[in-house]
């Protein structure tokens, strides 16, 4: 298709870039949550891959940062799909083995999601797909149950991991329930 038909996109998101005032502690962390590699490290930047791409995560140390308040606008998270549950359940091992859990667990309907903070407050959002198709997506962002609930339904990773471990279907498992009588969405939120 030429640009006169079809509108210019990016090809594909290439990587993000955090800055920060704990060098060495923030390029630890990412490190370790993303299994990445090092590309390049100076003293101030750091850049770190887990694929094909030269860099997908870049940490720029610059002094005199201030921590952001808490309620602060700007990027809520950095998400990052997993190809099957037992990739999900591999690195939620790992990382905990390491000292690092997640700070809210989330069935939000198209996706399980596990949700780590940094040292710096930065959250990333380590998830698989429930959904098999873009158009089981759309019903499901079109249904009732996602316009009474927009957020999902919290879970306890180490309960819900144990039965899949058990031998529960993942389909059983990652099924969202609907809300119940006098719970709202706001109860499943992290704030």
């Amino acid at each position: 298709m030429t640009v006169d038909t079809k509108p210019v996109t990016p090809a594909f998101f290439a990587h993000a870039v955090l800055k920060t005032g704990r060098f060495e502690e923030m390029v630890a962390y990412w490190k370790t949550l993303l299994n990445a590699t090092v590309a390049f490290q100076n003293p101030m930047l750091c850049f770190m891959t887990f694929d094909d791409e030269h860099h997908r995560l870049a940490i720029a140390g610059l002094p005199g940062l201030k921590d952001m308040p808490d309620q602060t606008a700007g990027l809520d998270h950095l998400a990052y799909t997993y190809a099957s549950i037992d990739d999900l359940i591999a690195t939620y091992d790992r990382l905990k083995s390491e000292g690092i859990t997640p700070s809210w667990c989330i069935n939000h309907g198209p996706t399980l999601s596990l949700y780590y903070t940094d040292p710096d407050g930065n959250r990333a959002e380590l998830q698989i797909d429930v959904f098999h198709s873009a158009k089981e997506v759309d019903a499901f962002l079109t249904s009732e149950a996602f316009s009474e609930n927009p957020i999902g339904i919290k879970f306890d990773p180490e309960d819900l991991f144990e039965k899949y471990k058990a031998g529960t279907p993942l389909m059983e498992l990652t099924e969202r329930r609907r809300l119940e009588e006098g719970e709202s969405f706001l109860d499943h939120l992290d704030l």
